[in-house]
């Protein structure tokens, strides 16, 4: 049997009505206790009553001096929820000016690290020009003849420098992005024979490591609007990245295929280690690597995922990642395709 919701009267607004008609001197502390007994007594009868209504009941207190005590709490109650709307709206102020300062604050150090970031890699390149360069005078024998020894440690310099001044192209390119200035000219691109070319550049790294290049497009498949040079790094940061993380035995593979009328599906995937769920955002952030102990297996800035996905934003498409830890990792995105 469903019980009737009791009308809603204002003295159920009213918490501790009894204390605060004590407190005025209305009625004695004794008399509360004889009206909340009084009530207790109605409702285990099943007469759901108020305690303004046990007191009434009683003969000890009148309809108009309950109405008036009722009338002065709910104004009380009133005045202090203004009172307490007006604080919380200037905590809300307060609180919204410090995380304001906080944003400012943040952004002036992102600024500060890009420029920094920029200036020192733009100081590196200088004197790296001239490693290279005589590195590159010795091997080729322009300054004499070298023995056998020297031309394996000068090759392993060669590759060393050659690799340093990739990072700092990267950090150049960081920099770049997180100001705003990574400018992108768009015009027709032959995608096949552009990442053809980036495929071929990375098999010597590959057959380093015992890693299986694959590159796999149709003959017919149509340019793309990209930015050709922008479009190759990226492609080439992901292979690179496959070839890292894929153990001897493994391969990495770039396809090209059409998805629809107007779109041109860029795909490279590996059967390396792969990507634990929780960890999918982390491969974004800059300068962060998952394996991030001091004695990490595999080397880089930790920039390249995060370019690739502004690179691949500027050319208003998205960067789509799927793992399996263990089981390899495949990242693709949609160009647009230009046809006749």
């Amino acid at each position: 049997m469903s019980s009737i919701p009791a009308k809603l009267t204002p003295e159920m607004l009213i918490p501790r009505l009894g204390e605060y008609l004590v407190q005025k001197g209305v009625i004695k502390e004794i008399e509360l206790q004889r009206a909340l007994d009084h009530q207790q007594e109605q409702i285990v009868k099943g007469n759901s009553i108020m305690l303004g209504q046990a007191l009434m009941e009683l003969n000890l207190l009148d309809r108009d001096t309950l109405d008036q005590a009722i009338t002065e709490q709910i104004l009380q109650l009133r005045s202090a929820l203004q009172s307490a709307n007006r604080n919380l709206e200037q905590r809300v102020r307060e609180r919204t000016a410090e995380l304001n300062d906080a944003l400012n604050r943040l952004s002036e150090l992102s600024q500060m690290k890009a420029n920094f970031i920029a200036n020192i890699s733009h100081e590196l390149r200088t004197p790296l020009t001239h490693i290279k360069g005589y590195i590159e005078l010795l091997i080729s024998k322009s300054l004499g003849d070298i023995t056998e020894e020297q031309f394996h440690a000068l090759s392993v310099s060669q590759k060393a420098s050659t690799k340093l001044e990739g990072m700092i192209e990267d950090l150049i390119m960081f920099s770049l992005a997180s100001r705003g200035e990574m400018s992108m000219k768009l015009e027709a691109t032959d995608t096949r024979r552009l990442l053809s070319l980036v495929v071929k550049s990375a098999n010597g790294k590959a057959e380093e490591r015992g890693v299986k290049l694959k590159f796999s497009a149709p003959n017919s498949i149509p340019f793309t609007q990209a930015d050709s040079e922008k479009i190759g790094w990226a492609v080439s940061q992901l292979l690179d990245n496959g070839i890292k993380f894929t153990p001897s035995g493994g391969s990495v593979e770039v396809i090209l295929e059409e998805e629809g009328k107007n779109l041109i599906q860029v795909i490279v995937k590996d059967t390396g280690v792969g990507i634990p769920q929780d960890r999918m955002k982390e491969i974004f952030e800059p300068f962060h690597q998952l394996d991030g102990s001091s004695t990490r297996r595999y080397g880089g800035t930790g920039l390249g995922l995060s370019l690739v996905r502004q690179i691949v934003e500027a050319h208003g498409s998205l960067l789509d990642v799927k793992s399996v830890e263990g089981k390899g990792a495949t990242f693709k995105f949609p160009l647009l395709a230009i046809r006749d």
